[in-house]
C-alpha cells in the first residue's frame, strides 16, 4: 500500500481526501523533525524548571494552580489520559479514526507541541501497521480540545485503552504487541499535546465535505435527468442569466446542466408548442440553489485545511523566541463554523431534490407521466411511498442542520465557559450524507423511469449513460416488487460517484 509523505502546514484536502478514502498510512517529512525536537527539549528544560508552566508541572484546567514536582510528571501525563477516556457511544469508522491520527500527526509536526519524535514514529507506526484505537463517539464539546475520543486514541499508545488490529479487537497493549510495536511512557506535557486539538472534530468535518461534495455532483446528473422527466425548459440555463449574477457555483452548475441536456432529442420535441410558461422552482432555480451548495462546500472545505494544517494544543512552544505559551488554538469554533455550514449546504440539496421527486410523481404537475410513475397505477403503487421516505430524510436533514456553535455552554467548573460544540456538530454530517444519498438515489429512481416513460424519445448522451449505469444494478419498476433493496442500491451509486462519473460530470475539485 502506497505511504504518504505529508509536509506539516502545507497538506492539501486531495492529500486528505486519499487518508480518509483509501485509508492509506503516512509519515510526515523528515524535515519537519528538527522542529519538533527542538520543542521537546524546551519542555523538557521547564519540567526541571522552578517556574510553573500550564500542564507541564502543574495540574489542568481548574487545577492549574496546582504544582507537580519532577519526580511526578511522568504520572501526571498518564493520569491524565486515563481520566480523560471517559468517551461513550458507539465506535467511530475506522477511516475517521485513521483520518483523526493522521490529523493528529500533522499538528505535532508544526514543532510547537513539545513531545518527542519518538511518539511521532509510534503513532506512524500504527498507521503503517492496523493498529487502530477503539474511539467512543460521544463526549467531545470542542473545547479544551476533543478531550475525551483523542485520551482514547493515546491510551492505546501507552499500552492502555483498546485497538483493533487486522479486524480484532484487542487491549491497546495486546494490538501494539502484535504489531510489532511497544507502547511508550508519555513525558512532559506529551499526554497534554495529544489530547488538546481539533482532530476529532476536523476528521468527521472533512468526511462531512468530502461525501457532501461527490453528492453535489451526483445531484446534477439527477437533478438533469429529472429536467428531461418532466419535460423541463433549459431556458433557465442560458449563461447569460447566471453570469448577471456572478456566483462562481451557480455559474458552474448551470453550464454542467447544460452539457448534460445537450443533445436530448426529448428536449428538442417540446421547444414549441409547449403551454406551459415556467417550470416550478425546484426545476427553474435548481443552478441557484445547486451552486450556492457548492460554494459553501468550497469554503468550508478551505476552513478546514487550514485547520488540519495548524497546531492546536495548549501550551504552545514558540522555539524561536524560546518560550512556552497558554493560548486557545484548541477552542474549535472554526471547524464548528465549517460544520454548520456543511449541513446546511446537505440538507438544501436534499430540499430542492426531494421537491423534484414530488413534482414526477404526481400526474397533475409530471406532464403526462403516470402516476406514481408506474405503468399501470392502482394495481401498484410504484414509488409512491419512496417519495414518502425522501420527504421524511427530508425533514430529518432539516432538523439536523440546526446551528451546533450556538449552543455553548460552560464546563470544568466554569474554567471551560464557552465551547464549540464542533465534534457532534461535525459528527451529525454522516448521518446527513446518508440521508441525501438516499433521497438523491430516489429521485435517480424516478428520473430515470420518467425519462423512460418518454420512448421513443431520448434523452441525451450523458444522461443515457446514468440511465445505464442505474440498469446495470436496478431494473426499470413494472409491477410491484419489493422496493428496499433498489433504493439501497441506488443510494451507493450516488455515494461512491459512480452516477457522476458516468455522466461525465467532473468539476473542478476543491480538493485538487
Amino acid at each position: 500500500m502506497t505511504t504518504l509523505t505529508l509536509r506539516p502546514g502545507a497538506v492539501t484536502l486531495a492529500e486528505l481526501r486519499r487518508i480518509y478514502r483509501e485509508e492509506l498510512p503516512v509519515t510526515l517529512e523528515h524535515s519537519a523533525k528538527p522542529a519538533i525536537e527542538a520543542s521537546a527539549a524546551i519542555i523538557a528544560k521547564a519540567a526541571k524548571g522552578d517556574t510553573p508552566v500550564y500542564g507541564v508541572n502543574t495540574g489542568f484546567g481548574k487545577l492549574a494552580s496546582i504544582r507537580i514536582p519532577p519526580e511526578d510528571t511522568a504520572t501526571l501525563q498518564r493520569n491524565l489520559i486515563l481520566s480523560h477516556c471517559a468517551g461513550v457511544g458507539e465506535t467511530i469508522p475506522r477511516n475517521i479514526t485513521r483520518l483523526m491520527m493522521a490529523l493528529k500527526l500533522l499538528s505535532l509536526g508544526r514543532g510547537a507541541s513539545g513531545v518527542r519524535w519518538s511518539l511521532i514514529e509510534l503513532l506512524e507506526g500504527m498507521l503503517a501497521k492496523d493498529v487502530t484505537p477503539v474511539v467512543p463517539a460521544q463526549g467531545s464539546v470542542g473545547a479544551s480540545g476533543d478531550l475525551a475520543p483523542l485520551a482514547h486514541m493515546t491510551a492505546v499508545i501507552i499500552g492502555e485503552g483498546e485497538a483493533f488490529h487486522k479486524g480484532e479487537k484487542l487491549k491497546g497493549a495486546e494490538a501494539l504487541k502484535r504489531a510489532g510495536l511497544a507502547p511508550i511512557p508519555l513525558g512532559p506535557k506529551e499526554g497534554l499535546a495529544f489530547i488538546n486539538g481539533t482532530q476529532f472534530s476536523t476528521a468527521f468535518a472533512l468526511a462531512g465535505v468530502f461525501d457532501a461534495w461527490t453528492a453535489a455532483q451526483s445531484a446534477l446528473v439527477t437533478s438533469a435527468l429529472s429536467t428531461d422527466a418532466i419535460m423541463g425548459s433549459t431556458a433557465p440555463l442560458q449563461p447569460e442569466i447566471h453570469t448577471l449574477r456572478g456566483h462562481a457555483g451557480q455559474i458552474e452548475a448551470a453550464h454542467v446542466m447544460r452539457e448534460l441536456l445537450d443533445g436530448s432529442v426529448i428536449r428538442e420535441s417540446h421547444r414549441k408548442g409547449d403551454s406551459r410558461v415556467q417550470d416550478p422552482y425546484c426545476i427553474r432555480c435548481q443552478p441557484q440553489v445547486t451552486g450556492a451548495a457548492m460554494d459553501v462546500l468550497r469554503q468550508a472545505g478551505r476552513t478546514l485545511e487550514i485547520e488540519a494544517n495548524a497546531a492546536t494544543d495548549n501550551p504552545l512552544v514558540l522555539t524561536g523566541a524560546g518560550e512556552i505559551v497558554s493560548g486557545g488554538n484548541f477552542h474549535a469554533e472554526p471547524v464548528g463554523f465549517a460544520a454548520d455550514m456543511t449541513a446546511l449546504a446537505i440538507s438544501e440539496i436534499g430540499a430542492i431534490a426531494q421537491r423534484r421527486v414530488a413534482l414526477m410523481v404526481d400526474p397533475v404537475l409530471s406532464f403526462d407521466l403516470p402516476a406514481f410513475l408506474t405503468p399501470n397505477p392502482g394495481l401498484n403503487s410504484g414509488y409512491m411511498i419512496a417519495e414518502v421516505t425522501s420527504a421524511a430524510l427530508m425533514s430529518e436533514n432539516k432538523h439536523l442542520a440546526t446551528p451546533c456553535v450556538t449552543d455553548s455552554t460552560p464546563t470544568s467548573a466554569n474554567q471551560e465557559d464557552h465551547v464549540s460544540m464542533a465534534a457532534h456538530g461535525a459528527r451529525r454530517l454522516m448521518r446527513m450524507n446518508a440521508n441525501l444519498q438516499h433521497i438523491l438515489g430516489i429521485e435517480l429512481l424516478c428520473a430515470a423511469q420518467g425519462v423512460e416513460f418518454r420512448k421513443p424519445l431520448d434523452t441525451s448522451r450523458p444522461l443515457q449513460n446514468a440511465i445505464k449505469s442505474l440498469r446495470q444494478n436496478v431494473k426499470a419498476l413494472g409491477e410491484d416488487r419489493y422496493m428496499g433493496d433498489d433504493l439501497e442500491k441506488a443510494a451507493s451509486l450516488i455515494a461512491d460517484g459512480t452516477i457522476a462519473k458516468s455522466a461525465g460530470v467532473a468539476l473542478p475539485d476543491f480538493a485538487k
